[in-house]
Order: structure tokens, then C-alpha cells, then sequence
């Protein structure tokens, strides 16, 4: 899977800094997004990439975080220059997160992971459940060809710049159970991707799940254009990334799936983080660390 920043591994490459909240703003129900400044992760992070965060010199709690990248912002002159950083509100660090106030001093170490591949397509569509959505926004700016990422690993990339511009469009399935659950869909919107919602309760979009919602799609869009080549990457709850690699696997559509495996170290060290991998059809499966062999894997791998 080529990343266009290969590394044998990522964690071998992460920056550790110190540094502080420059903005937070509450984008949906319980859901926030931070900004910080941290220059030399902006350069270096790729689409689907994350970062661990946790509060300086506080013990509790101990560990950091891993929060997904949304996207990199430049500073005046267009250099990066911070990353936002999306999340829920619902545990020992989010929780405080939340309502830390401006300033508030975090520590970040990343990038990490490997990040979604580039390989080009006609149409690369984004099927995203619950937070799920968190680091599509890059990929797709990217795809589209409005971003370049990664500037500051091109000198040491085994293969060369990352490039980007690689798919014609981009299309986002995006559910969560109610409306009020929906996070960013303005930012999707903005960039020219055709959005699509749906919700458990019917409060916006389609009622229905997001699965289903993409296969009609999927199946439609073979039907009435079936020479394009389509691309599929997910991201959201296990049960729903599974049915979306089923139904691509049975129509022979290309999916990769970005793992939310609960992270304690972020650098492969404590193993917290495994699924089960199957290289091929004939090899045995093995267990493969989310955070440096991922979160980004071909959904034909997963030993669901």
C-alpha cells in the first residue's frame, strides 16, 4: 500500500513537542474541535495519520489520547502551522479536554500510522459512521487535489513525493444515530464533496444505516458507469467498517479500512491496539498493531 512517506516504522519519525490550545469550538453534540499550534507534525502528517495528546505535567490521566488529524492550517505566509483535532466527549482526558481553556498547555507526539494509500480511481468514496468522519477531511482534500500533505517528509520518502490529485470525485456517506450527532458536514460541503446523510432516527438524510446507504450507491453507480474505477475507505464503528468490506469484497471494489482500535502508547511498544491481519488467503492470520502496521489496512485483511 503505498502512503508516498513509507517508513519501516512511523514512530521511528514522530515529533514530541509541548504546546498549547489555540481555539476550541463545539461542532456537534458532544463533539469538539481543538486547535493547536505544532509546526513540525503540520509539515510532516498525511491523510489518516494521528496523534496522541494528553495534558503537560498532569499524571491523570496517565496516558494520552489518539485523535485523527482533520486537517492541517497554514500560517499567513502558508507555511503549517497547527493541526485541528476533532473528538467526543466522553472520557478521562476528552472530558477535561473539552473545556480546557485557551492556552491550556497539551503535549502531542506524532504523526503515527501509515495513512490511506493514493493508488488513483474515478470516484473515491468515504462511507463514515459516529466519529468515523475524522480523517476523511485531508484524504478528500487531498484526492481532489486542493491540499498536498506530508511537505515535510518528501527529502526521506522511499517513494517519493506524496502525490495528490488522484481521483475525479469524491463522494461521503456519513451517519450517526441523530442529526445532532453529525459533525463537519459543512467543512465536507465547502470542498465540493457530494455528501450524503443518514440517521438511526430519520432526523436528516435517509434513515438507515450507512452500509446499506452505500451499497445502493455502489450498485447504482456500477450499473450506470461500469467501466470508472471505484475506491471505498471507511472509518466508524467495527460492526459497520465490516459490512462495508463485505459488500465491496462481493462486488470486487477496492476498500480500505482505517481501524479505531482503543491506543494506550501510540509507538507499538505495549501491543494494546492488535487485530487480527490475514496478509493473503493463504497465510495464517497474525495480530498487527494498529498504530504502527495501521490504523489504515486493505479490508480484505481483517480477520473480522
Amino acid at each position: 500500500m503505498n502512503t508516498g512517506c513509507d517508513r519501516t516504522f512511523y514512530a521511528d519519525q514522530l515529533e514530541c513537542l509541548d504546546s498549547v490550545i489555540e481555539s476550541t469550538d463545539q461542532i456537534a453534540a458532544e463533539t469538539f474541535r481543538i486547535r493547536v499550534a505544532a509546526p513540525t507534525i503540520a509539515a510532516k502528517v498525511v491523510p489518516g495519520q494521528f496523534v496522541m495528546i494528553r495534558f503537560t505535567g498532569r499524571d491523570a490521566p496517565l496516558i494520552g489520547r489518539a485523535l485523527a488529524v482533520w486537517d492541517v492550517i497554514d500560517d499567513h505566509s502558508g507555511t503549517p502551522w497547527a493541526i485541528d483535532l476533532i473528538f467526543v466527549r466522553k472520557g478521562a482526558l476528552t472530558t477535561p479536554l473539552a473545556s480546557a481553556p485557551i492556552g491550556t498547555a497539551v503535549s502531542l507526539w506524532g504523526p503515527l500510522g501509515n495513512g490511506f494509500s493514493t493508488t488513483p480511481c474515478d470516484r473515491l468514496v468515504i462511507a463514515a459512521g459516529g466519529v468515523g468522519q475524522t480523517p476523511m477531511l485531508m484524504l478528500a482534500k487531498e484526492a481532489l487535489g486542493q491540499r498536498h500533505y506530508g511537505i515535510g517528509c518528501e527529502a526521506s520518502a522511499d517513494d517519493g513525493p506524496r502525490p495528490n490529485g488522484w481521483a475525479t470525485e469524491v463522494g461521503l456517506v456519513y451517519g450517526a444515530r441523530s442529526a445532532d450527532l453529525l459533525a463537519g458536514v459543512d467543512d465536507f460541503q465547502a470542498v465540493g464533496i457530494d455528501v450524503r446523510l443518514c440517521t438511526d432516527d430519520g432526523s436528516t438524510g435517509d434513515q438507515g444505516r450507512v452500509p446499506d446507504r452505500l451499497i445502493t450507491i455502489l450498485d447504482r453507480e456500477a450499473a450506470s458507469r461500469p467501466d470508472q474505477r471505484i475506491r471505498v475507505v471507511t472509518c466508524g464503528p467495527e460492526i459497520m467498517m465490516r459490512k462495508v468490506a463485505e459488500g465491496c469484497l462481493e462486488r470486487g471494489i477496492a476498500c480500505e479500512v482505517s481501524m479505531e482500535t482503543p491506543m494506550a502508547c501510540g509507538i507499538g511498544i505495549c501491543f494494546s491496539c492488535v487485530a487480527m491481519v490475514r496478509p493473503s488467503a493463504e497465510e495464517a492470520w497474525d495480530y498487527k498493531r494498529t498504530c504502527v502496521e495501521g490504523p489504515v489496512f486493505e479490508a480484505s485483511q481483517i480477520v473480522w
